[in-house]
């Protein structure tokens, strides 16, 4: 094996282990300690951020920042991932800012001057647009390292005028029409939640807690086949049916609760059709309301009243 190939070998070796010596490393890669520490110190020399520990038990260990070995990308997956990454700066919370710009910023300036010059061509001639929001979200990072720790958070949380605290046990974290929410097990009413982060005015952990659940099988892709309604809500269910023009289907595509109402025909047309918690018949009635003549709603009469009662008030301030 050359130099070259043994030193990438074991920046990635060292890069997946959490401790280890310079015994076991000549052995796995066949040579001996002297020339392991050298590798080594090279490796250090190349910002690999390792460090050593002397005594019966003490060996080498690489810190939390580790880098990851050289990767080759073509032209093209280089131009795909930097603008991936792009992306991203239309949103004011991440929960990695920072270091999502500070990853472009390298990734750019690692670049041929030829692919810059490309990007830079490109920066101007391609978006992708996301609403621009007031609304504020401080606590991302916790909420995202809650879920893949799996850990309970105290959370103040302000919805509909009442605030209060929850203990939360988060799923994960995700955008929609530049807004983060985190479905999460809400200890309070035991069972899945969906939380709008901005309404979250703190969050920190506390040992007064629940002991936390084991919620490695939920995840954001599956969690409305852990979600349940509240029995109170389960008395107050209401048959919904909506039809709608293609530009209906189109604007209620877009919307995250969707894929549990809407059906769509070949010709693109559709309906909506479900039950609904009595207590959401104003978001609905708002929500076609914005839809016009592309929604018709059938059922309820409880939704076809609020609609009339909606309109009437707002042309009430035209009159």
């Amino acid at each position: 094996m050359s130099k070259s190939k043994r030193l990438l070998d074991l920046m990635m070796t060292v890069n997946r282990k959490r401790k280890f010596t310079v015994r076991e490393l000549a052995d796995e890669f066949q040579v001996s300690s002297r020339t392991i520490l050298r590798d080594l110190q090279e490796l250090g020399e190349l910002g690999v951020p390792l460090y050593s520990e002397v005594g019966p038990h003490g060996g080498y260990q690489v810190l939390n920042e580790r880098i990851l070995p050289p990767i080759a990308f073509t032209e093209e997956e280089a131009v795909a991932i930097f603008f991936a990454s792009h992306a991203l700066r239309h949103y004011k919370y991440l929960p990695f800012k920072e270091e999502s710009l500070s990853a472009l910023h390298k990734f750019y300036n690692y670049m041929s001057g030829d692919v810059r010059d490309r990007i830079d061509e490109m920066k101007h001639r391609i978006d992708f647009l996301t609403p621009a929001r007031q609304a504020e979200f401080p606590y991302l990072p916790q909420l995202l390292e809650a879920a893949t720790g799996q850990k309970v958070l105290l959370i103040d949380y302000q919805s509909k005028g009442r605030r209060q605290q929850r203990w939360i046990q988060p799923v994960g974290i995700y955008a929609s029409n530049g807004l983060w929410y985190c479905p999460a097990h809400c200890f309070l009413r035991d069972g899945i939640r969906l939380f709008r982060c901005d309404r979250i005015q703190s969050a920190g952990y506390d040992e007064a807690g629940p002991a936390a659940l084991d919620l490695r099988h939920v995840h954001l892709d599956n969690m409305e086949h852990y979600s349940s309604t509240p029995p109170q809500a389960q008395q107050n269910l209401i048959g919904l049916y909506v039809e709608l023009g293609s530009e209906g289907v189109q604007a209620c595509e877009g919307e995250v609760w969707s894929p549990q109402l809407l059906h769509i025909r070949a010709d693109g047309t559709g309906w909506l059709e479900g039950e609904i918690p009595g207590s959401d018949l104003g978001f609905f009635a708002r929500f076609v309301i914005g839809l016009c003549s592309e929604a018709t709603v059938q059922e309820p009469p409880e939704l076809v009243a609020e609609v009339k009662r909606t309109l009437a008030d707002m042309l009430e301030k035209y009159s």
